[in-house]
């Protein structure tokens, strides 16, 4: 269709009786005609119409995340970043990508300057540590530990405050950037990172990013899950996918929208975490215990 196509068919949406007919076509034809409403929008001076504009582009951005998330998931999940920015999408739909590239290799870079060929596992973890959590101050949001802030990765980035998996994904970036052997661990109610090199001489080690870094041995672990009353399981000492992590981020970010009373959109979350599962429609959120983001 030609924008003044597209203009008019947007214009027919005050006739009431053919609006179904109307928002089906503007549908079928994408974000691409996001634009041509944001615009009609701007136009407007009616506050009805202003307000299903914004449902229409909604649905539209919705229905493109799905699509964008479906092919990031086919695709084998394997490029976190890109993950963790589709999340960012549903709150933000114009967070930049490469915004989010720029401020990881920006910290990488720093991380790089403190390295050297010399140094073993702790002290590259202690250099890393240095530049996140002394340098940049990152750091756990205790006093909005619910809000669905922490689950957007371009605003930790900013605000450097985040929840135990933001936090992890932001080292975790860095770390792989540095060819460094740290992969996500997925804790119950914590998620942390390991250090696992492939030398056998070096035993492998966990990060607390919650705790400004900590280093935890595998008793540290184990302990912490005996104080849960969980059996031992393989999964709490092994590295996890790319794909689990953003799984995780989007129960998180659930869990936030219930906490924060807006049903809807924790509906909505759990859609995409549905398309993740492999499930055709989506199951209702659980909670894990305390606290609920991770």
């Amino acid at each position: 269709m030609t924008n003044k196509e597209i203009k008019a068919l947007i214009s027919l949406l005050d006739d009431a009786e053919i609006r179904p007919q109307i928002e089906g076509r503007i549908h079928e034809l994408g974000e691409s005609v996001i634009p041509f409403l944001e615009e009609s929008w701007e136009e407007s001076l009616d506050p009805e119409q202003q307000q299903r504009l914004e449902e229409l582009i909604h649905d539209l951005q919705f229905a493109g995340l799905k699509e964008r998330l479906r092919v990031w998931r086919d695709s084998g999940g394997e490029n976190l970043l890109e993950g963790m920015w589709l999340i960012n999408k549903y709150q933000y739909p114009d967070a930049d990508l490469q915004a989010l590239n720029r401020a990881i290799e920006q910290l990488r870079y720093e991380a790089w300057t403190l390295m050297s060929a010399e140094m073993g596992p702790i002290d590259q973890v202690r250099a890393l540590n240095h530049v996140l959590f002394k340098v940049h101050r990152f750091a756990a949001n205790t006093q909005n530990f619910h809000a669905p802030a922490n689950s957007m990765l371009h605003l930790v980035l900013e605000t450097r405050r985040g929840n135990p998996l933001t936090l992890c994904v932001i080292y975790l970036l860095v770390a792989q950037r540095l060819k460094l052997p740290v992969y996500g661990v997925n804790l119950p109610n914590l998620f942390i990172l390991t250090y696992k090199p492939e030398e056998e001489q070096h035993q492998p080690f966990y990060i607390n990013c919650y705790n400004r870094g900590l280093i935890l041995t595998r008793t540290d672990i184990e302990h912490y899950v005996a104080q849960l009353n969980l059996p031992a399981n393989d999964i709490f000492f092994e590295p996890c996918s790319h794909l689990d992590i953003v799984r995780r981020a989007l129960r998180n970010l659930s869990v936030s929208f219930e906490k924060m009373q807006e049903p809807e959109k924790a509906a909505e979350v759990s859609m995409l975490l549905a398309i993740l599962t492999g499930e055709e429609t989506p199951a209702p959120s659980s909670e894990e215990g305390e606290p609920d983001e991770e």
